[in-house]
């Protein structure tokens, strides 16, 4: 049998998504920037996908940039913004980022501004205390997940958008929705957000495509040149097939997969918690509003991580020990790290992710291989 739990790193194409771009290939392959024709006939799909995106977003009327991925689109955000601000100020980026938004950090501190880092909580989610504090008026722009990729913590946007609003009103709030879009609600226009990026891959779509949602009234600037294709935003060809792949994966998102995915990772905490006693999770409290429904991380003291990820293998289970854009670099994760996890905690922790499609028979498999590979490790682990 095999179990696939890892797809907060990739999620397999649908049905859906495989048929439509199939026919894609077949007939739809011009390039939407030519002007006979067949190819005004794609970039009308084109369209089309953005209004679907729009309808999802709850961002009627905004700006939808299509871009190689959830990394491209973060990047455009920030640093496509800050290429519009004239003096230097303050950018304020949760400790808990991903890589596509805190790698940044070194190019924007290149261009003039300071970069500070908004502490987590032992939940994984932004310190609104120290975040008030960090808030004046110099700062340009605030950098924040709407769900955490190696724990599910959940942002509370509604306040770190408050706390903008009365201490920096002239901030923009730039949110990496990777992890959160379709799993989670979103109101672009309500909330008062000012960019939202995610990707494709993530949501049953291809790799390669993703999108970056942007307030009409919010100057960003191209960070690479060419063609001006998407508004002069984002020059290159765009990548037909895979935008179209990401319309039909929003399009065809079961609203009900929430729930269900909800229950199923209960039921695998319940499972691990009670077959591993000595098993912990990192992140939220599942019923606290702040933990999304696909993730969960846990510590299985004393086995390492590596060890029960490769024992799993071997039963047809893949999990993550933690992002997969730094999985192969074999360091303690960064994320853990800022939620005051220890070393030798955060060395046994594993990431399981589920989607619309794991069933009840994959999560009680899976947890028996968990429970019976701890008993055999344990009696080999180090103390």
């Amino acid at each position: 049998m095999t179990v696939y739990l890892d797809n907060s790193a990739t999620t397999k194409p649908s049905q859906a998504v495989a048929a439509a771009v199939t026919k894609q290939m077949e007939s739809g392959w011009y390039n939407p920037s030519a002007l006979y024709r067949p190819a005004l006939e794609v970039q009308k799909e084109l369209e089309a996908v953005r209004e679907t995106v729009r309808k999802a977003a709850g961002a009627a009327g905004q700006t939808v940039i299509f871009t190689s991925g959830g990394t491209e689109a973060d990047n455009l955000a920030l640093l496509g913004h800050l290429k519009s601000r004239r003096k230097p100020g303050r950018v304020l980026i949760s400790s808990v980022e991903h890589p596509a938004v805190s790698a940044c950090a070194d190019e924007i501190r290149k261009m003039g501004h300071a970069v500070d880092e908004i502490p987590a909580g032992p939940d994984g989610t932004v310190d609104l205390a120290k975040l008030e504090e960090m808030l004046s008026e110099d700062v340009l722009l605030i950098s924040v997940m709407q769900v955490n990729n190696e724990t599910g913590g959940v942002e509370p946007l509604e306040e770190i958008v408050s706390l903008r609003n009365r201490l920096a009103p002239e901030a923009a709030i730039h949110v990496d929705g990777v992890q959160g879009f379709l799993r989670m609600p979103l109101e672009f226009n309500r909330l008062g957000i000012q960019s939202y990026a995610f990707s494709g891959h993530k949501i049953h779509g291809l790799k390669g495509t993703g999108a970056l949602i942007v307030r009409k009234d919010h100057p960003v600037r191209p960070v690479q040149f060419g063609g001006g294709q998407e508004g002069n935003i984002r020059s290159g060809t765009e990548n037909t097939f895979g935008i179209i792949a990401l319309g039909e994966a929003v399009r065809t998102w079961d609203p009900e997969a929430n729930d269900r995915m909800r229950r199923l990772k209960i039921r695998l905490r319940d499972a691990l918690l009670e077959k591993v006693p000595e098993a912990g999770v990192n992140g939220p409290e599942e019923s606290t509003e702040r933990c999304a429904p696909h993730i969960l991380n846990i510590a299985l003291m004393p086995v390492r991580s590596q060890t029960m990820l490769f024992a799993l293998e071997g039963d047809g289970v893949y999990v993550s020990a933690g992002s997969a854009c730094a999985s192969r670099k074999q360091k303690i994760s960064p994320v853990l790290k800022a939620m005051g996890v220890s070393t030798e905690r955060a060395d046994c922790s594993l990431r399981f992710s589920l989607c619309p499609y794991t069933t009840e028979e994959e999560i009680d498999y899976a947890a028996a291989c968990v429970e019976k590979h701890y008993n055999m490790l344990k009696k080999f682990t180090r103390r």
